[in-house]
């Protein structure tokens, strides 16, 4: 059963709107629309030059935004949407991409801290202005957690793109498919017969439909997650959810509650990434990323970011 919101064309978005964003310094935007554009099998949003196109929700339909920016710094979102947007929607919008590129964080700290550190001196450099690229929604957040577990990147876009098409919401724009996210009561009204097809693994998507009744039923929100002040009260909350261990409790924790203290230890691509800079032999236990991530305490989910940054 696919989202109950309508399929939308161009025909039906005939009001045009400008939003503009001064984010917090530093901030590159080519950096990163870099790091956006790593995987050809994205299906969230469509990269044609530096324009960034997506579908984004506001209350019960959507609109479509395209963000640029000619300089790198100051982002222009031009909105096309079914009907004018009141000053609410518009800060809706407005809300929903200074989550996305998270331009709310000061990074000055992390940046001090990171340049008098032997493992991200060089990489912050390097990616200079790069932000947590976020996932607002936290269904969204939860199923790519699950779908990326014990699999590699590439297959988990492809698991990812194959549950959007068949499931989620789309948009014919500008010779471009867009793609919406399938709600939780779309999934949560699926059996796991729905999703094995698709090469989910059983227990994969009996996690998924698990997360989608829990979140239908209102028994999981983000905003009651948010209500957590602190990291372990969360991830303590997470973990409870048949599926979610540590590593998708703090994959979430980073990219969409975005506590900054998040820390997948046990990522295996944090693990490559530090193989790598350090040219080391084998890849490091977890005691030595421990002692190597003294120096990162209340980033960790910055370093981590930016390291996964070397390799993907």
């Amino acid at each position: 059963m696919k989202d109950s919101r309508p399929v939308i064309d161009k025909g039906e978005m005939p009001h045009e709107h400008h939003l503009t964003i001064k984010p917090q310094e530093p901030f590159n935007y080519t950096i990163n629309l870099g790091y956006l554009a790593r995987s050809s099998n994205e299906c969230m949003y469509v990269i044609d030059d530096k324009r960034l196109i997506r579908m984004i929700p506001v209350g019960d339909t959507y609109v479509i935004a395209e963000v640029n920016s000619p300089d790198d710094h100051v982002l222009h979102i031009k909105l096309r949407s079914r009907h004018p947007l009141s000053p609410k929607q518009l800060n809706t919008v407005k809300q929903y991409v200074t989550d996305w590129f998270d331009l709310d964080t000061d990074l000055d700290n992390f940046y001090e801290q990171a340049r008098g550190d032997d493992l991200l001196r060089n990489v912050v450099t390097d990616f200079h202005g790069l932000r947590i690229l976020g996932i607002s929604d936290l269904f969204e957040a939860l199923c790519w957690g699950i779908l990326g577990q014990q699999i590699n990147l590439a297959f988990a876009y492809t698991l990812k793109r194959r549950l959007v098409e068949q499931f989620g919401t789309s948009c014919q724009w500008e010779g471009h498919t867009l793609w919406a996210f399938p709600t939780p009561e779309t999934l949560a009204q699926l059996e796991v017969n729905d999703l094995t097809p698709l090469q989910l693994t059983t227990r994969k998507a009996e996690y998924i439909i698990g997360v989608a009744k829990l979140m239908s039923e209102g028994s999981l929100s983000k905003d009651q997650l948010l209500q957590h002040t602190d990291l372990k009260s969360a991830e303590k909350e997470l973990v409870k959810i048949r599926g979610i261990g540590p590593w998708t409790a703090n994959y979430v924790c980073m990219r969409c509650l975005r506590f900054l203290n998040s820390f997948p230890i046990e990522d295996v691509g944090l693990h490559n990434a530090i193989k790598q800079l350090l040219n080391l032999e084998k890849k490091p236990s977890i005691a030595e990323i421990r002692g190597l991530s003294t120096g990162w305490a209340g980033w960790e989910a910055y370093a981590t970011f930016y390291l996964w940054r070397t390799i993907y």
